[in-house]
Parts: C-alpha cells; sequence; structure tokens
C-alpha cells in the first residue's frame, strides 16, 4: 500500500505532531521511562502526553492523525496503546517529495 503523500504532510502541518514524530525517531532516548522497549512495542501514549504537555485525548487525535497518514502504528497491549513510526512509510513519504519537488 502506498502513502498518501496529502494526507501525510496535512498530519505534519502541525509542530506538535510534527514534535512527536521526531520524538518517535529515537525512542528510547527520548522516552526513557518507558518500561517496555520502545523499539519493539513503541511508546505508551501516557508517556508522549506527559512529554508534549497536552491533554491525553488531544495527543490521541493527534496520533490517530498520524496513524491515519501511515506515519506510526499502533498495538494495544492490556489497556495501553502503544506508538511507533512506520519507517517505511516515512520512506516512501520523503521518496515521493524527491520526485515531486
Amino acid at each position: 500500500m502506498s502513502i498518501d503523500v496529502i494526507e501525510a504532510l496535512k498530519a505534519l502541518d502541525n509542530p506538535t505532531r510534527l514534535a512527536i514524530l521526531t520524538l518517535l525517531k529515537n525512542p528510547r532516548q527520548n522516552f526513557p521511562e518507558q518500561e517496555a522497549d520502545p523499539e519493539q512495542f513503541g511508546v505508551c501514549v501516557s508517556i508522549i502526553q506527559e512529554r508534549v504537555g497536552l491533554s491525553q485525548s488531544t495527543v490521541s487525535n493527534y496520533l490517530a492523525a498520524l496513524q491515519r497518514a501511515q506515519l506510526v502504528s499502533s498495538q494495544r497491549i492490556g489497556p495501553w496503546t502503544y506508538y511507533k513510526r512506520s519507517e517505511s512509510s516515512i520512506a516512501q513519504l520523503l521518496k515521493a517529495l524527491e520526485v515531486a519537488i
């Protein structure tokens, strides 16, 4: 499945969503308090929320926008949802932009 460039650019047209995606690039470094391996499982929404300083509902909406744009993936473990970057989709976006610009 190929990435929707317009949807991805819309998702990135928000400084906080872009910051979240950037923080997720190095999850061990940026979220050291995460107990489960952030490289394997992703980062818990509540930890992301604490880092960016916004309400959990706002952060969840931002993560949902990034997920719709295929820039992150999520998985539920018990009552918690963990997010990590979709490096293959990000690479597709960068390649598409390279061709287009």
